[in-house]
């Protein structure tokens, strides 16, 4: 791990409930370069926003939470996925929650693989990322959640708010029935029902957060920015569906505090804060 700006720890004198890591990759960015530094956006966010939870009555500040830093920056996916893959089959055998800050999407490669096949994979996004390759290349943040399927199928795999996508990936999505809530099905306001029923079947889930799910008007700070998104009170809305569930791991990623306002990293502290919260309510 490399020296960096690490996430305050509130409170140190008792074992970890979570364990926090990031990954400063983003070589197969195909738009706006930058999401690498986003684990420390997030940190500095995460630092300065309130983590007291009352509405799941937990106060974070007497929580110990372990932040590690981050991987060694590599330009290399092969060598990025190895070490992703690493680190999180060690962290997993503690038994902690573990939080991964990217970083763009292709991180989640590595580090879902080392969770059992039956949990749930949900994963919020405005794109499928399930083309076959993307600019002559396979292990793409584009085509990352193609080598999920081939890899692991896609019955437990839930994918939530996504508006922008090609043929081919809608094609793939049809082919291997992977469940989804809809773009649409959020701004009707049954996106939180339909995502509870549907991973009503799930005890424990890996949650992956793609940023750029969001509106760029909350979300400036994205890689991706796709216009027409869902708002910041939905996303919440969508993630305390799942607060029956356990969370094993979460990675949020595609921050991009180039292009940021300070909104976009606000709104990932806050999220990475609740989803802490909800696994220890």
């Amino acid at each position: 791990m490399t020296n960096s700006p690490l996430i305050i720890n509130p409170n140190d004198n008792d074992d970890s409930k979570v364990t926090i890591f990031g990954i400063p990759f983003d070589s197969t960015h195909s738009y706006k370069p930058g999401c690498r530094f986003g684990p420390d956006a997030i940190r500095d966010a995460f630092n300065n926003i309130e983590i007291f939870q009352p509405e799941f009555g937990v106060d974070l500040e007497t929580v110990n939470i372990s932040d590690l830093g981050n991987t060694k920056h590599t330009v290399v996916a092969t060598e990025m996925l190895r070490m992703v893959e690493n680190i999180t089959s060690e962290l997993a055998k503690q038994g902690k929650q573990i939080i991964i800050l990217g970083g763009e999407h292709l991180i989640t490669l590595g580090s879902f693989r080392c969770f059992p096949k039956n949990i749930g994979y949900v994963v919020f996004d405005a794109h499928y990322d399930l083309r076959d390759q993307y600019a002559d290349i396979k292990l793409s943040h584009a085509a990352y959640l193609r080598r999920i399927v081939e890899e692991r199928g896609s019955e437990n795999i839930v994918h939530v708010g996504a508006r922008a996508f090609v043929k081919e990936e809608l094609a793939f999505l049809k082919e291997h029935n992977i469940k989804t809530v809809s773009d649409k099905d959020i701004r009707d306001g049954n996106g939180a029902k339909l995502l509870k029923d549907i991973t009503s079947t799930f005890d424990k889930i890996y949650l992956s957060i793609d940023l750029d799910v969001l509106d760029p008007a909350f979300a400036p700070g994205v890689g991706n920015p796709e216009a027409v998104g869902i708002t910041s009170r939905e996303l919440y809305d969508l993630i305390t569906a799942l607060q029956n569930k356990k969370i094993l791991a979460a990675d949020i990623v595609e921050l991009n505090p180039t292009y940021d306002n300070g909104s976009t990293a606000s709104i990932a502290a806050k999220m990475i804060s609740t989803i802490i919260a909800m696994n220890l309510k």
